[in-house]
């Protein structure tokens, strides 16, 4: 066990990791530590900037995220510091396909990181696609959204391999709500689809 940061260096590991992005107890591992040592006063520290720290220990993982009220009465002068993305429907769908498969993991066995190889990614999302006569193309349009997935954190591609960490963090952002306003998105999707091809 090693000795505890004093508090003004530790909060500054934590919160400036935060800041790059998600920390993971993994990758992160002395940004990790200063955290949860520090949660209270980086809670506090970053509530001033309209942030709030969510931490999962059990998984791992700890990311900002604005805080829910900004959009509320005298809060919603306060600018947000991380934007809002909107998703594509193809980007939506890869990360509910990787939420499926790792609920799947998890009820399998105790393995906390599930591993895709890119030929697994692309026939796991290739099913939901229309025919298409190109194929190469089909595959490229794939792998831009792997690696718009993988940008924004939630795989993490192997070094010398065609292999991914599906990383656990997904499960914090495709949550029930999420997966049954993409339901919904798919039924119109699907029902589109097949009035093209009548």
């Amino acid at each position: 066990m090693t000795a505890p940061l004093p508090t003004d260096l530790a909060l500054s590991q934590a919160v400036t990791q935060l800041m790059k992005g998600v920390v993971y107890r993994d990758t992160h591992e002395k940004a990790w530590r200063a955290l949860l040592q520090v949660q209270a006063a980086a809670r506090d520290y970053v509530r001033v900037l309209g942030l709030v720290v969510v931490i999962d220990e059990s998984e791992g993982y700890a990311f900002l995220r604005s805080r829910p009220d900004l959009d509320e009465g005298e809060n919603a002068s306060i600018p947000r510091l991380i934007p809002r993305r909107a998703l594509s429907f193809h980007v939506s769908l890869l990360l509910a396909l990787l939420r499926k498969k790792l609920a799947e993991a998890d009820a399998r066995n105790s393995d906390t990181k599930l591993v895709l190889t890119r030929d697994q990614l692309i026939e796991m999302i290739r099913l939901f696609l229309p025919e298409s006569t190109n194929d190469a193309r089909l595959v490229d349009q794939i792998e831009t959204n792997i690696v718009k997935v993988t940008e924004l954190g939630f795989l993490r591609k192997f070094k010398d391999q065609n292999a991914y960490e599906v990383r656990r963090i997904v499960k914090a952002f495709v949550d029930g709500q999420w997966l049954a306003e993409f339901n919904e998105r798919l039924a119109e999707y699907v029902a589109q689809l097949n009035g093209e091809r009548a």
